[in-house]
């Protein structure tokens, strides 16, 4: 097809969306003009013309002008003007998604089915000889699970996600419409949201508590997980020529449960979140037993059913007239009115439909699953197959799937308040007086012998100090949840910031203190209730984990009790260096584990919303680890933003849920062999260590590098803005070291240079080519072809640099007020810039951004025009701001800016 014809195809394929887009703008600038009168609405329309002047056709005079115009501004024409652009990116957001369902429908139609469908998966599955049976085993002892954050930085309201998800809907209602007068109505509905969206302010007047992050997390599953997870397994069933596979697609959470650095988690959050997951799951289920028991109206003088069937109907106490003959009605009643009680006695609140009659409660998931099964198997067995799989299957399903605990919560706290946690019990049991202390050996010999003594630490009458009783309350209060929701509601114990062997062993001393370890260390039938699981969080710690693990498991009754039992390293070390390292130790971890056929190897991936923390497209990312390190298992966060741009619209939910599957299964299968070719190795690791070198020497070896970073970015606002329920430094400091993640992404990306996305590797890339240049640059450019690691490394690098502005990011250096220190370090950020830029030019041997995705290239390419003028607005307001103006309105404005822009670029936390 030639370049003509290419380009008139992708305008054809594109015209809808820019249809959308075009049409939510004339709303929202029509209500603008409504509510904020003529003026205001000129002169946003002069801004936005002058900003796409400028960034689009580069027009100088309409950038300098631009620029004044926005000095200009009062306090309060920059804040609305910040929520028009603000507004607008989120509408343009909504369009896109809406085109991303209908161009996915299109490819359906024409059996076109791109990598990451499950068709397309398994349609490689049997062309590799892969039999059916063969995947229904492998997933038998399969998990894969996206886990959803504590910490979002998710910067809407959810009454914002809301009006957004009608508006979803609206769009999405339009490509059926046939008339004007149909079109005319829904024009008039969208315009009522986004008059909703204009009259709600977009920022919080608190900060978020952690119910909110649990509230915020359900609406997910209300909207999409619930049904969307069963729909993926019944589409996978097909696939495998129906047969039935193990619902090895489950979802976790943090919420609730992480406690690292968050004092705002405790015992009680813990328990919050497991009820508030119950009453979700429960109230689905309730509803759709209702329904079912509306549908399934089927009269037994004209079809029998199963005895099982007639003693459920039975056992439900219904005698009313109208259904003496309609067994599987009044047995739907009977479940129906189990299911109210055992809402009520796991929630403390009523169903919505009050039952007929009290009835004895479920004691377990297995129970209610059981009586479903009664029903299937008797419509089955009486010509009512056709009947299960509209509603019954998909609640069979779920009901596997999310239990009534809905998703398993982990707990996560540091290895520092273990450590200080044991410090006190051993001191007060008179065991050690500073086990803190002593020499890691001292430690291991110490915790084993604690472990195979059954007499608990915890000395009746003592009174610990309140942070230890937090800590031993979390767990006591993990027993009990255990008991009540289930053993899959809380599995996972995660201690971040792992460094040795007796972090592991410290957990499984206040698991065993909290009656979770049954039995003695070292005895026959020795089990943990609880996972323990190491975070491997900075370089040196990826490159000690497989010696902290043999440790482990080669200390006595170690192995044999997980047998029975069943990371943010980007700011440590830069972007490539981190990627690295995961992968290499990834690779040594399997081998490892693949000495062991007793124990399974599941890596957990916390992926964050940037690629700067190990975001990036889900699909990519699993098929680029190294081979046999998934397995049919693992586990990946879900973080920030990231969350409602891939779970808020089911349907687009339904494909992100889709593509992990679908990654996995290849990754399980299809990708055998050595890891990489030594040389690819061996190149690695030599860009690595240039990379590191070259981004530590910049962020923690520069003077004045953190003055330069929280001047020269909104790290300060953004540590105000109530988008969570954490702080944004795990200690009182300014260091680097105790910055958290969330926050130090988010500034660069704010920033428009999003440095932890990219620093370090134009150097790496100038020292391995140094020597012979064209040998190398060779080799680089067929270990982007050829190795899927490196070239997803550099694709996600790629989409980074596709949304940083040099020219944006100059004027937040000009914040600094050092000037010639300012020009200095700026300067050299630029050169690394452009070394960086430079080498991803030659080694995928493309000039331009995104080459190889141009919907995203073509939606960065429209967005920029509506980000600009938030970047300047928001350098101007922090420096009214930090020049002392301290008036209220200039920091909300700030803060709308941080939304907006947030907005904008989507993957930025």
């Amino acid at each position: 097809m030639s370049g003509s014809n290419t380009a008139s195809s992708n305008a054809l394929k594109n015209a809808p969306l820019i249809g959308d887009i075009r049409l939510l703008g004339q709303i929202l600038g029509d209500t603008i003009r409504e509510q904020e009168g003529v003026e205001i609405y000129d002169l946003i329309e002069s801004i936005r013309r002058l900003s796409v002047a400028a960034e689009r056709d580069f027009d100088q005079d309409a950038k300098h002008r631009l620029d004044t115009l926005l000095r200009s501004l009062t306090t309060v024409q920059a804040i609305t003007v910040e929520r028009a652009f603000s507004y607008f990116s989120h509408l343009a957001n909504i369009a896109e998604d809406r085109h991303h369902i209908r161009r996915r429908a299109a490819h359906k139609v024409g059996e076109r089915d791109r990598p990451g469908s499950l068709v397309w998966t398994c349609r490689m599955l049997r062309n590799a000889g892969i039999e059916p049976a063969q995947v229904v085993e492998s997933l038998g002892h399969g998990l894969v699970s996206p886990v959803l954050t504590a910490h979002p930085t998710e910067v809407q309201r959810k009454s914002l996600l809301d009006a957004e998800h009608k508006i979803a809907q609206l769009l999405a209602a339009r490509d059926d419409l046939q008339t004007e007068r149909e079109r005319s109505h829904n024009e008039a509905r969208l315009k009522a949201r986004v008059v909703q969206l204009w009259q709600t302010r977009l920022l919080r007047f608190s900060r978020l508590t952690v119910r909110d992050e649990i509230e915020n997390a359900l609406s997910y599953y209300q909207t999409t997980f619930l049904r969307e997870l069963p729909r993926l397994y019944a589409e996978l069933e097909d696939e495998l020529n129906g047969q039935r596979i193990a619902s090895f697609f489950r979802m976790g959470s943090w919420i609730g449960g992480d406690r690292d650095g968050n004092p705002n988690v405790n015992a009680e959050t813990l328990a919050l979140a497991l009820r508030e997951q119950c009453e979700t799951a429960l109230r689905y289920y309730l509803t759709e037993v209702h329904e079912l028991g509306a549908e399934l109206s089927i009269s037994r003088t004209l079809v029998g059913c199963t005895p099982e069937l007639s003693d459920l109907a039975e056992r439900s106490g219904d005698t009313n007239p109208h259904r003496e003959d309609e067994d599987y009605r009044c047995a739907l009643i009977g479940i129906y009115a189990r299911l109210a009680g055992t809402l009520e006695k796991l929630t403390g609140t009523a169903a919505l439909r009050r039952a007929l009659r009290p009835a004895e409660p479920y004691d377990s998931a297995a129970a209610l699953q059981a009586d479903l099964g009664i029903i299937e198997d008797s419509l089955k067995a009486h010509h009512g197959g056709a009947l299960v799989q509209d509603r019954l299957a998909p609640l069979r399903r779920a009901v596997d799937v999310f239990g009534f605990h809905l998703a398993t919560v982990d707990i996560r706290q540091s290895s520092d308040r273990h450590e200080e946690t044991l410090n006190e019990l051993l001191a007060a049991a008179k065991v050690s007086n500073n086990y803190a202390g002593l020499a890691e050996g001292d430690k291991q010999d110490l915790l084993l012998r604690v472990l195979c003594d059954p007499r608990p630490l915890r000395v009746p009458g003592v009174r610990y100090s309140d942070r230890a009783e937090s800590e031993l309350a979390l767990l006591d209060t993990a027993r009990s949840l255990r008991s009540a929701f289930g053993p899959d509601a809380i599995r996972h114990y995660i201690i971040s910031h792992t460094e040795a062997a007796s972090d592991l062993l410290e957990v499984l001393v206040l698991l065993k203190e909290a009656a979770l370890i049954h039995g003695v260390l070292g005895e026959p039938g020795a089990s943990s209730t609880l996972l323990v699981i190491p975070l491997f969080e900075t370089i040196d710690d990826l490159r000690d984990a497989e010696a902290i693990m043999r440790t482990f498991y080669g200390l006595p009754g170690v192995k044999d009790l997980v047998r029975a039992s069943g990371s943010d390293s980007n700011k440590d070390g830069g972007f490539f260096t981190s990627n690295w390292e995961l992968y290499r130790t990834s690779t040594t971890l399997a081998k490892f584990f693949a000495e062991d056929d007793g124990i399974r190897l599941r890596l957990f991936h916390g992926r964050g919303g940037t690629v700067g923390r190990g975001g990036g497209p889900s699909y990519e990312a699993i098929l680029a680890q190294p081979p046999g390190t998934v397995r049919g298992q693992i586990r990946l966060t879900e973080q920030g933003e990231v969350i409602a741009s891939k779970y808020a619209n089911p349907e687009i939910g339904r494909r992100n849920l889709e593509a992990l599957a679908a990654a996995v299964l290849e990754a399980t299968f299809l990708k055998f062999g050595p890891a990489a070719p030594d040389e690819f190795v061996a190149a690695a690791a030599h860009i690595s260590r240039a990379s590191m070198q070259a981004y530590r020497s910049f962020v923690y070896e520069t003077d004045g590098f953190v003055e330069y970073f929280f001047a020269a970015t909104p790290i300060a606002e953004i540590a105000e803005l109530n988008i969570g329920s954490r702080p944004a430094s795990r200690r009182a400091t300014r260091r680097i070291e105790d910055l958290r993640a969330i926050p130090w992404s988010f500034s660069w990306g704010q920033a428009r240079i999003s440095l932890p996305g990219w620093f370090g590797f134009g150097s790496g890339i100038e020292a391995f080519v140094a020597e012979s240049p064209e040998q190398d640059t060779a080799l680089l450019q067929r270990m982007y072809r050829e190795w899927p690691f490196f070239r997803t490394v550099l694709s996600n690098m790629d989409m980074v640099l596709a949304k940083t502005d040099i020219a944006v990011a100059r004027r937040y250096a000009g914040l600094v007020k050092d000037r010639n220190f300012a020009t200095r370090l700026f300067g050299a950020l630029e050169a690394e810039w452009q070394r960086t830029v430079q080498a991803l030019n030659t080694i995928t041997e493309r000039r331009e951004r995104l080459a190889e995705n141009p919907s995203l290239a073509r939606s960065i390419r429209h967005r920029v025009p509506y980000i600009a003028p938030l970047n300047h607005l928001q350098v101007e307001l922090i420096r009214r701001w930090r020049s002392g103006d301290q008036d209220e309105r200039i920091r909300n404005g700030i803060l709308i800016s941080i939304n907006g822009i947030a907005a904008g670029l989507r993957n930025t936390g």
